[in-house]
């Protein structure tokens, strides 16, 4: 074998453990993005789903107060004793928020502050800071269930999940329940 073979030779041994080596290191570095991107869309998920809840508590909480100042429920607990639950939910819910700042897009950023204004305007009448009648309080119960969907709208397109929480396949729907509906209305879904 001549020289002129050999360089060959050791050239095609040293292309193919580069391209070996090259492979490697892109397959090894496409599967650690993935993990860390799995990883994050699972922090993301917790996020989404435990601001979502805490968001309802404070919701569920406000109207529980709300019917009884209105005398549609019977007081189990006082007021305070109802603000007290209220104001533990609204820390619990801001520090959901945070989480929701941290780790999710813009999109989704946008639907939780448009959320947390809208639920705001749910517990400021249920407490008294901001005055309105019945059917103000449903159209805010229904606007605060209508951004709980937006919300979901958009933290489905962040976490890359197909499909859609409204819309032809599925109409906007009438949020008081059938209960509520019986008991003056108040939107306790």
């Amino acid at each position: 074998m001549g020289s002129a073979e050999q360089w060959v030779t050791i050239a095609a041994v040293l292309l193919g453990a580069l391209t070996t080596h090259l492979t490697t290191y892109a397959m090894e570095r496409q599967r650690k993005k993935h993990e860390l991107v799995t990883r994050w869309d699972g922090k993301k998920l917790e996020a989404y789903e435990g601001y979502v809840d805490s968001v309802r508590a404070c919701i569920f909480l406000a109207v529980h107060l709300y019917e009884c100042r209105e005398g549609l429920r019977e007081r189990d607990k006082s007021d305070q004793e109802l603000l007290a639950e209220m104001s533990e939910a609204g820390r619990t819910r801001g520090r959901a928020f945070e989480r929701i700042m941290l780790l999710a897009g813009d999109d989704v950023v946008e639907a939780a502050h448009d959320l947390n204004a809208v639920a705001l305007q749910v517990d400021w009448q249920a407490n008294g800071k901001t005055e309105g009648t019945l059917e103000e309080w449903r159209e805010r119960n229904r606007a605060v269930f209508r951004a709980i969907n937006g919300f979901h709208e958009e933290a489905r397109k962040d976490l890359g999940v197909d499909g859609s929480v409204s819309g032809e396949k599925h109409p906007e729907r009438d949020l008081l329940l059938p209960s509520a509906r019986q008991n003056g209305g108040t939107g306790s879904a």
